[in-house]
């Protein structure tokens, strides 16, 4: 498929099978998969960055294995709003990872996310090495429940918790 706006993304959700999340460093990729209600967003392991092939590989195995339906990726913009090197860099990598993944791909505003999970990780008295290893996919987290929270207001069921049909 191919990146798409927040409307058409709800549209294409199907039910009972979960988002993922995105955050795209240079280093890793931090990944966070929602339950299937579409309520939580979960961290999962970081993924180490080698060659975009490889990367898309171990990318696509990962969400294959939890049935992942479709993906939000953390869009890396200025303070000011606008697209600095790695917003572009992640849009590249949001399209050469469309043509080789039939699921969606919504970009969404992650700005200061990783500062959110860092504190997040020092409320829970983590140690700085473990901050290390799991920032990318607590930040992946906060930005899919970002979308998990505006997808409940946007396509809540009347006198319901779930996603519409």
């Amino acid at each position: 498929m191919s990146v798409v706006e927040i409307e058409e993304f709800a549209e294409t959700l199907k039910l009972g099978k979960p988002l993922a999340g995105l955050d795209l460093g240079t280093k890793t990729i931090g990944v966070a998969v929602s339950d299937r209600s579409f309520r939580f967003a979960n961290p999962r392991s970081v993924l180490k960055r080698k060659k975009f092939t490889q990367d898309a590989q171990a990318l696509k195995a990962m969400l294959d294995a939890d049935e992942v339906s479709a993906i939000v990726l953390g869009l890396p913009l200025n303070m000011d709003g606008s697209s600095g090197p790695r917003a572009q860099a992640t849009k590249a990598f949001s399209r050469n990872y469309a043509a080789l993944d039939e699921r969606p791909i919504l970009l969404w505003d992650e700005r200061l996310s990783t500062v959110a999970a860092e504190r997040n990780l020092l409320d829970i008295d983590m140690s700085r090495k473990k901050r290390g290893e799991r920032i990318d996919s607590a930040a992946a987290a906060i930005i899919l429940q970002g979308v998990l929270d505006r997808l409940a207001n946007l396509t809540r069921c009347p006198g319901t918790r779930s996603i519409c049909d």
